[in-house]
């Protein structure tokens, strides 16, 4: 099993009056190293990077990895001018980051051709192993599978973030064997795990890691049933928190543990009453 496996935690940036807070990241990293995670996302979409400004992403980043010690981090990376990433990716080369996740260019809905040409690009020039992301209902464009059968032909593409919901591209990854697949879809970690799958990237793993973690282990030691048993436990909690945009939820969910603040920046708003009650019912039973 490669370094991309096991239950990974893409975190969310606290804020407290405005600003990060960066003793309660400090906090959350120390909790999911205990829980046994394989690893953490720094500056993902649940990390809302695109409210940052470049020095307080900076900032993050550097907190988590100080915290983090040992325990691997994945810098997210993101937006839709390749000459922009490339300069992101030559500064991370400097970092002691495990990897890099990349998303496809949003907005601007580049062909299957460009697709390759920007993540060849990244990749050539990146010094850490590179982990695709591909989330179509974000970018506005998917990584069809010729695509990312011929990207999984790079030595430094290593991976996959799969939020593409088609059960058929899943398989095929992991039939192909050259990429690591992570499920990104919360609801479907389960189903990718007993298909194969390396791993997950999930949201849902701020709340109850140590479960998610046990869930994983049980799947990857073939001990099925005692899988599929945490799975449904942890089943409501998944929906709650899936049920209104991200990190919304899991921000409420970790307030009502007072773990950070429940702050988030515009255009993001709290999650709803209802949901933050449900929330509390769930996470403090």
């Amino acid at each position: 099993m490669g370094m991309f496996s096991g239950i990974w935690v893409p975190l969310v940036t606290p804020f407290a009056d405005g600003a990060v807070d960066h003793a309660a990241l400090r906090t959350l990293v120390g909790r999911y190293a205990e829980a046994g995670v394989s690893g953490l996302v720094a500056l993902g979409t649940t990390g809302e990077p695109a409210a940052l400004s470049e020095a307080e992403s900076d900032a993050v980043l550097a907190t988590i990895l100080e915290a983090a010690r040992e325990l691997p981090v994945l810098a997210g990376v993101a937006g839709n001018q390749t000459a922009h990433l490339l300069e992101r990716v030559a500064r991370l080369n400097e970092l002691p980051v495990a990897g890099i996740l990349v998303s496809a260019p949003y907005y601007i809905r580049p062909s299957q051709a460009g697709l390759i040409e920007h993540f060849t690009a990244l990749a050539d020039l990146s010094t850490k192993p590179v982990v695709l992301y591909d989330i179509p209902y974000r970018t506005g464009v998917r990584l069809e599978l010729d695509t990312l059968l011929t990207l999984a032909a790079h030595p430094r593409i290593q991976a996959i973030k799969d939020c593409a919901g088609s059960t058929e591209t899943t398989l095929a990854l992991i039939l192909d064997g050259r990429l690591q697949v992570l499920a990104g879809d919360d609801a479907n970690i389960f189903n990718t795990l007993c298909m194969g799958g390396s791993g997950a990237i999930a949201a849902s793993a701020h709340v109850r890691p140590e479960r998610f973690v046990a869930m994983y282990r049980a799947l990857a030691e073939g001990r099925l049933v005692e899988g599929r048993a945490i799975y449904h436990e942890l089943a409501p909690l998944v929906r709650a928190l899936c049920s209104e945009p991200n990190p919304a939820p899991v921000k409420a969910a970790l307030a009502a543990q007072r773990l950070l603040r429940n702050e988030l920046r515009a255009p993001m708003t709290r999650a709803t009453e209802a949901l933050g009650r449900r929330l509390a019912e769930l996470v403090l039973d």
